[in-house]
């Protein structure tokens, strides 16, 4: 099948694995040479607000209604490790809908993604099964909805998605990690700093998957990055981002030094 037809499909699943695994076997049929049309426009999912399929739990609820989560008790771990997992299911969502919902993109940026795909597939599984060891699976608790918004609010215009989703929201999650790993390891949960090691080593690449094709974008259609980013920003309300940051993984990523400079200023991290 065509790939981002199939990423289409893959996207609809509402069960956490059968997705995880559709999105690994996506990559590896990318990987096998299947072929990927993207000037293929593909109609409007039936479903509400274009969205992806998902299971009934977690509960989604407001931001500020998801309570703060020490990884100091076992139930206090276990949460923070199911927001993390929460995440990364999103992420799986976020990646195959950059496949099939932008035509016209180069062949690479559908390769990209459909690795991306398969990566947050990875961390989802090794997630889920270190909340098992702990009596919990993906559901248990309380989660938002903060990633797919962003996800709705771009769903026109791929310059925007680029921007606001991979190299802003999920770029936070290099900011977060460390200190999150710090916390683990003292609480004596050395697997779950283990597989945050893995997540941050290839969220370093996803960011700057984000960063490549907002420029390149920004390049094609003779667009000034600072300032296009700065109106994509105000234009779709992404959040300003608050430090201390990662300035290593960032720079890592591929931001350039002015960007960081204006995240430590607390202006929005240009690109």
């Amino acid at each position: 099948m065509e790939l981002r037809l199939a990423a289409r499909q893959a996207l609809c699943l509402a069960d956490p694995a059968a997705k995880a695994a559709a999105a690994t076997a996506l990559h590896e049929a990318c990987r096998a040479g299947a072929p990927i049309d993207g000037e293929l426009h593909l109609p409007a999912l039936p479903t509400l607000l274009d969205g992806p399929g998902r299971p009934q739990r977690p509960r989604l609820v407001e931001p500020t209604q998801v309570p703060r989560r020490s990884p100091f008790t076992p139930q206090g771990r276990a949460a923070l490790l199911h927001s993390v997992a929460h995440i990364e299911f999103n992420a799986i969502n976020l990646a195959l809908d950059a496949v099939w919902r932008f035509a016209g993109m180069p062949v690479e940026y559908y390769r990209d993604w459909l690795r991306v795909a398969a990566e947050e597939a990875t961390h989802y599984r090794l997630l889920a099964g270190h909340l098992a060891t702990l009596g919990h699976a993906y559901g248990d608790f309380d989660a938002h909805d903060g990633l797919w918004l962003m996800a709705e609010r771009t769903r026109d215009d791929v310059l925007a998605r680029m921007a606001l989703v991979p190299r802003t929201l999920e770029a936070r999650g290099l900011d977060a990690t460390p200190p999150m790993q710090q916390r683990l390891r003292q609480a004596g949960d050395l697997e779950a700093v283990a597989i945050l090691d893995v997540i941050l080593r290839d969220e370093i690449g996803h960011v700057a998957i984000g960063n490549r094709w907002f420029r390149w974008l920004c390049d094609r259609d003779g667009l000034d990055p600072v300032r296009t980013y700065a109106q994509l920003a105000r234009q779709h309300r992404a959040p300003r981002l608050k430090g201390p940051f990662n300035t290593q993984a960032r720079r890592a990523a591929g931001f350039t030094a002015a960007e960081l400079e204006a995240l430590e200023r607390g202006e929005p991290p240009a690109g």
